[in-house]
């Protein structure tokens, strides 16, 4: 019998991936893939790298250059506000470091200004919003397996916004028993 269960062998922390349970319950983070960006006993925070809108950031804030740039919804919260990684290796003042090479915020004007040349584009994702814990929530969440743990995802993958498949894409690459769980039907009993 296929164990199905979200067992982690790591613990949430700054810089690792959540991947949701398939069967989770929950409709705004069912097949979620999320970049904690923090992770303390006052709570947690990160944005969901999986929820993309049908517009470009252009259309948002005119005052970016038109770069195509998928934007995400980072989580429910604070939906008004625009947030992004960056994976630039100058350095921008006021970044804050996620994990090795990728960085959240900086200074906004640097940003635009980096955006002008084109080989720059892929070194920068925008999400509308963030997806936040209060303390203790996110442990509570692991407890019950809600969530696994992924170490193994590279920055060129965070930063991906070509695919749409990074829940399933995610879970194979952690192998073994959750291979299988990435085909699980979102609704078995339809199957």
């Amino acid at each position: 019998m296929l164990d199905i269960s979200f067992k982690n062998e790591h613990k949430p922390e700054q810089g690792t991936v959540l991947i949701s349970d398939p069967f989770l319950n929950e409709d705004y983070f069912r097949r979620s893939v999320i970049m904690l960006c923090e992770h303390t006993s006052e709570g947690s925070f990160g944005f969901v790298l999986n929820n993309f809108l049908d517009i470009d950031l252009h259309e948002i804030d005119s005052k970016f250059p038109n770069i195509n740039a998928r934007i995400s919804v980072g989580g429910p919260v604070e939906t008004e506000s625009l947030f992004f990684f960056h994976t630039f290796e100058v350095n921008i003042p006021g970044s804050i470091p996620i994990r090795k090479g990728l960085y959240l915020g900086g200074n906004f004007d640097l940003i635009k200004e980096q955006l002008k040349d084109p080989k720059n584009h892929d070194q920068i994702r925008f999400f509308l919003g963030y997806s936040g814990w209060g303390k203790d929530q996110l442990n509570s969440e692991m407890n019950e397996n809600a969530w696994l743990v992924a170490k193994n995802i590279n920055n060129s993958e965070v930063m991906d916004t070509i695919g749409d498949e990074h829940w399933k894409a995610f879970l194979q690459k952690q192998g073994g028993r959750f291979k299988p769980m990435s085909d699980f039907p979102i609704n078995p009993q339809l199957n």
